[in-house]
Order: structure tokens, then sequence, then C-alpha cells
């Protein structure tokens, strides 16, 4: 592409929305060739325990790829050899296995954190982190539950509390020296890094330097045009210096280019700013997802509000009665703007994809309520279930009730997360 200087607000967001591949038509069929492009634009799949309507992991494949069998994801995140390895790279995230040396850094980071403390909790359990590695090198990769019965009748007069050992095992983890081989349903399997994926790629290191160079890199690509703050986030990295010097070099190589965007700021001025070489400025985009709150596209609050104005939080943790938009609000992408968000819950025992709340960004046009409504249906489809309920609570739910003339209606609100159906 042609050198830049400047990028107006709405290039920026459609830089933001192509880089990710969201405004690509999505293919006719879904499989592992499709899921790994994905995977490899994106660089990382952020996991979350949350199941009210799909596991967080399985969503930014349905945004940018529209249903799909998600037993061809777990086929390729959870084989025995995987292809691609958990580790805290954003947070617990997805990375392509043979990017975990490039985390070689903050293993050791963890390990002088934790390790070297000598009233910590590493230290004042060192017993138990070394019965977890001698379990694991004996025994090879083992669910925690095949671990506490042994920790339980590992030691004479007593045994050492559940709670004990899995901690251990998270620090391994996070030291490096453990990694996950696999989960059954969603408990992890912990094996020791060289069973699980050789002796070679165990035991490869980058230095520091070129680690976070090639992360920042990857963020830049994923991103298409970032702050350092947007880019340091990617991998949460919190070494501004060192991601200040990455784009540095970046710059030099000629694949960042210093750019400005309009109304980004950083205390009252104008924010710096790069454009990866890749990244193409289109004139439009044309695309419809929904997205986890855990997707690249709006993981970093501060980016999310920069990019679409979008003040954005999930719920959870509020008190259900001073919820504003729902426990586990989604936001809503159509072409190059947020424009809505819905809290969807999959009620399986009835067949029934529940919109417990939807609000809109700003008066939308007939087309967008459409284009929501038909993610919805989609939603629907790649869930397996048979019928769509909407709620009666926010201001989107009546014109999207209309746009799906076969949805049935129930009551629901902040404090109500067991709703009745209306019929």
């Amino acid at each position: 592409m042609t050198t830049r200087e400047t990028l107006s607000a709405a290039e920026a967001r459609r830089v933001a929305v192509a880089a990710q591949g969201l405004h690509r038509a999505r293919p006719a069929r879904v499989g592992t060739r499709q899921l790994n492009d994905a995977l490899r634009r994106m660089s990382v799949l952020q996991i979350d325990s949350v199941n009210v309507f799909a596991r967080s992991h399985y969503l930014p494949l349905f945004s940018r790829l529209g249903p799909y069998d998600t037993t061809d994801l777990d086929r390729l995140l959870f084989a025995r050899r995987p292809r691609y390895v958990e580790y805290w790279a954003h947070v617990a995230a997805f990375v392509d296995a043979a990017d975990r040396p490039l985390f070689a850094f903050r293993m050791a980071e963890f390990r002088q954190k934790y390790e070297g403390d000598p009233e910590g909790w590493v230290s004042r359990h060192r017993d138990v982190v070394d019965w977890v590695r001698g379990e694991l090198a004996e025994r090879g990769p083992l669910r925690p539950a095949e671990i506490e019965r042994d920790a339980r009748r590992s030691r004479r007069g007593g045994w050492w509390e559940w709670d004990v050992v899995k901690e251990a095992l998270e620090f391994l983890w996070l030291f490096g020296e453990v990694a996950i081989a696999g989960r059954r349903g969603f408990e992890r399997r912990y094996g020791l890094a060289v069973d699980v994926l050789g002796a070679e790629l165990a035991g490869r290191d980058v230095p520091r330097p070129d680690a976070i160079r090639e992360l920042v890199r990857r963020a830049a690509r994923a991103y298409g045009v970032a702050t350092a703050a947007d880019l340091a986030d990617y991998w949460r990295i919190r070494d501004r210096g060192a991601i200040l010097a990455a784009v540095s070099d970046l710059v030099e190589q000629g694949e960042l280019i210093p750019v400005s965007v309009a109304g980004w700021s950083t205390a009252g001025r104008p924010a710096r700013a790069w454009l990866h070489r890749d990244a193409r400025v289109p004139r439009r985009v044309e695309a419809a997802a929904i997205l986890t709150p855990f997707d690249p596209m709006v993981w970093f609050r501060e980016r999310a509000e920069r990019l679409f104005d979008f003040a954005y939080r999930i719920e959870i943790y509020t008190p259900a009665a001073r919820r504003r938009f729902g426990y586990y609000s989604l936001p809503v992408l159509v072409d190059d703007g947020i424009v809505a968000r819905v809290d969807l819950k999959a009620d399986r025992p009835t067949q029934t994809l529940r919109v417990q709340s939807a609000w809109w960004e700003r008066e939308p046009a007939s087309a967008v309520v459409e284009r929501v409504a038909e993610e919805l249906r989609q939603a629907a489809i790649w869930q397996g279930l048979e019928r769509i309920s909407v709620s009666r609570w926010g201001d989107a739910v009546d014109q999207l009730a209309a746009a799906l003339p076969r949805a049935s209606r129930h009551t629901a609100g902040p404090a109500s997360e067991s709703p009745s159906v209306e019929g």
C-alpha cells in the first residue's frame, strides 16, 4: 500500500475491521483450513469459562466464518500433540504451538516473581510443587481428578488440600514446565511441556527483545492501525519502553508506518499511531457479526471506545438489579460500527435462543435491524436451537422481534435470570 500520514476516524475503523477479517464474505463451508486462517489472522484466541450462550473461544470463529462445527475447532485445540497450546498470552489463551517460545521471557518473569520470593506461595509449598512435578514425570499427562486421588493418599497422616495441588499445577504452567495436553469437556489435562510438545519445542527460547518485536509485529498486523497502548495490550506487555523499541525497529524496517488518526488523543494531545504496511484502507466494509467481549475487536476497552465510541463493560459481576444492559451483553458489529448489544442465552432444554435484552447504540436504519436479526437467526442455527424468543427489556427488542416474525416473546429484566416464556 502507499504511505499514509493521516487517517480519518472512519478510515481507521475500516482498517481495523478489515485487519481482523470481519469484512470477508463468509465461506459456504467451514473446515480446518478456514479455521486455521482465522486463527492465524488473530494470532491468539482468548479463553473464558462463561457458557451462557457459547464458550468465548468458540465465538470469534463464528463471528468471522458463520455457523461451523465446533468439534472441528476442538480437534485443532485439544489434540494430544496439539497444533495450538494454551498459555498466558493475552490472558489465558490459545496460541500456535510454534509461537510458545515467544513467551519464554514471560515464563522467566513469572518464575522470578513467584519462585524467587522466599516468603511466597511456591517457596512455602515446595514439597507440593516437587510432588506434582514428579507425578507428571512418572505418569504423563493427567486430569486434575486423577492427580487428586493420589494427592489424598500421598502423605502419611493426612493429605494435601486439592486447592493447593491445583495451585501448584497452575504455577508450573505459568513457569513453562507444564503444558496443557487437551481437555475433557472444559477440564484441563496437565503434562510436562516436554511430553506434550516434544523436547525441541519445549526447550526453545527466543530472546526477550526479539520476542517482543515479533509479538508487536503480530499485534500491529492483527489491528491494522494501533497506538502503543493497543500494541501492548494485545499481549499484555507492561514494559512500554520495550514496546516503543520494537515499534522503532519495525518503523526502520518499513513494516510500520507512523500515522495520525483524527480524533485519537492521549492526555489532550494527538495520539501517536502506526499503520501496518499490509493493512488495507477500504473505501467501505460490509460486515455483520455478534462479538464476544473477548474478541480482539473489542477486548481492549480503551481502543473500542476510541474506534467506535463504544463504552463497554460486561455486567457478570454487577448485582442483577443494577445491570444496565444484561448479564453477558455481546456487541454487534454492522459494517464499520458497533450498532447494538444483545444479551443471549442458549436455553437448551427448550431448544430456544433467548434474547434476554437488546439495545441500540444509536437509532438504526431499517436495514440495520434486518441485519442484526439475521445474525440472531445464524446464532440460533449455529447452536442447534430451533426457536428464538425475544424479551421485553431494551430499546431494540420490539424492532428485532418484528424482524423475527416466528420469534416468541418473554419477560426479562435486570433481576430476571430465569425468564418465563409468553407463548
